[in-house]
């Protein structure tokens, strides 16, 4: 009796016991904060103490920077004590002790003071808790004769749309916290919003299958509004993230030619840049229509005697018998959507640093500008980028953290949910859930492709510059 119960109900007791324990593993052992452990930040000496809030509290008179644990002297002087510069009448008195910089290694306690620090946690945990349940889901399968309760699916449902909503809510409480940004880049993330409606409006329509391999033929008018809407957010809450992820790309592949070893990153990290941006735009253009057709295999199953007619016709032939099978062509451009993800996620790390070598950076330059140089911007920039850590973390993990959850969602078989009263009405066709998931999944991936290469553009040509 015990072993045709624990049959029966074997994918709901994997997934209670794979949530509950990974979930206990990510807050026990604070992975979050150890995702991002060890990335430098760097504040300037009145910005220092030996608390846990360095970044915003002022030190003693007797304070100095050669007594503070865990930083180090970035300072442009090579003296061991700062000396003031002889006074001159024509010139105007400058202060050397504003001339450092220091440099600390973040740790778990830094990262707690940072503000929306909680909800980059939540989305960490939530998300790989729901991703980790996806993939089991898919390993098991469903079984026909366990029902719903029996295969489980539900938990790894809950998840993916708690783990959405609590991501969409973050990025929404990101987009209007004003100091984090721009007046001009919220203005524009807002004009982006209603041109990606208006774009998933096109999509839902009957002009669909011209443009996007997707089958949305079973959408009805309000899904098709739902679906705009959904299209609409996502373009205006990821322009921010995109701007600063071309940035990081920016400055982590030394670009600007600055030639300082702190400023940009390594080799893997620039592989890491590199292969990440690849990767995103290959699989924006999987589902264009017309380059789409190129990689499918048309000329299957036909005789061989059709094929020596004339010259013209083995040239046409030869076109169309050269690709993939539809089925291996969907499943490349799954593997590559999963992938752009995976990379993203790993590139974290890397645009998290890069977006503080960017204060740095601003600090370098106002530093040599002039003779006697004028560091209020770059100690406000140096402080912000400092503060806002956490705002940053979340902007970079949120989307490649949506686009993964869309994935595992469109291969999730969702037909034993139609026999169930409660949610029958919610989900009237697996296809039809599973095809939206996968538009999402390629919608974030495109929106942050075309963001990004036009910002790279900008830069490239000299019209923007990371300053």
């Amino acid at each position: 009796m015990l072993l045709q119960i624990l049959s029966i109900y074997r994918n709901l007791l994997l997934h209670v016991a794979l949530s509950l324990s990974l979930s206990v593993f990510i807050i026990f052992f604070n992975i979050p904060s150890i995702f991002l452990h060890g990335i430098f930040t760097y504040i300037h000496p009145d910005n220092t103490n030996s608390g846990v809030r360095a970044a915003i509290r002022r030190p003693d008179s007797s304070s100095s920077g050669t007594g503070l644990k865990g930083y180090r002297n970035l300072s442009s002087t090579a003296a061991a004590e700062i000396k003031k510069r002889t006074k001159s009448k024509d010139k105007a008195e400058f202060d050397e002790s504003k001339a450092q910089i220091f440099r600390l290694k973040l740790d778990e306690n830094h990262l707690q003071t940072r503000i929306y620090f909680k909800e980059y946690r939540d989305a960490f945990t939530f998300s790989f808790v729901g991703i980790s349940c996806l993939l089991l889901q898919i390993f098991v399968g469903a079984s026909k004769n366990s029902g719903v309760w029996g295969n489980g699916i539900f938990v790894p449902l809950l998840f993916v749309i708690f783990a959405g909503c609590k991501l969409f809510v973050s990025l929404t409480k990101v987009a209007f916290e004003k100091s984090a940004s721009r007046t001009l880049d919220r203005q524009l993330s807002l004009l982006f919003g209603v041109f990606g409606f208006l774009f998933g409006l096109l999509t839902c329509s009957a002009f669909s299958p011209l443009i996007l391999d997707f089958d949305l033929r079973e959408i009805g008018g309000m899904g098709a509004c739902f679906v705009a809407i959904l299209m609409g957010l996502c373009a205006g809450f990821l322009f921010i993230p995109a701007t600063k992820i071309t940035r990081s790309f920016w400055l982590g592949t030394d670009q600007i030619r600055c030639n300082l070893d702190m400023v940009y990153c390594g080799w893997f990290s620039r592989i890491v840049l590199y292969s990440s941006q690849a990767a995103m735009a290959f699989t924006t253009l999987l589902w264009v229509n017309p380059l789409a057709e190129i990689f499918i295999k048309k000329n299957i199953g036909e005789g061989t005697i059709g094929h020596m007619s004339s010259e013209i016709r083995n040239a046409d032939r030869l076109v169309g018998s050269i690709g993939f099978s539809k089925e291996d062509f969907a499943k490349l451009r799954l593997w590559c959507l999963t992938l752009s993800g995976f990379l993203q996620i790993i590139a974290v790390r890397q645009n998290l640093q890069m977006y503080l070598n960017e204060a740095l950076l601003s600090w370098y330059q106002r530093l040599h500008a002039g003779k006697v140089p004028d560091l209020d911007f770059s100690r406000a920039k140096v402080f912000l980028h400092n503060h806002y850590l956490c705002v940053s973390a979340l902007q970079f993990f949120a989307p490649p953290a949506l686009v993964l959850l869309f994935v595992g969602l469109s291969q999730i078989d969702i037909n034993s949910f139609k026999n169930t009263n409660l949610v029958s009405f919610l989900l009237p066709c697996s296809s039809f859930v599973n095809q939206v998931a996968l538009l999402m999944a390629w919608w974030i991936v495109s929106v942050l492709t075309l963001y990004t290469s036009a910002t790279i553009v900008l830069y490239r040509r000299g019209i923007l510059y990371v300053s």
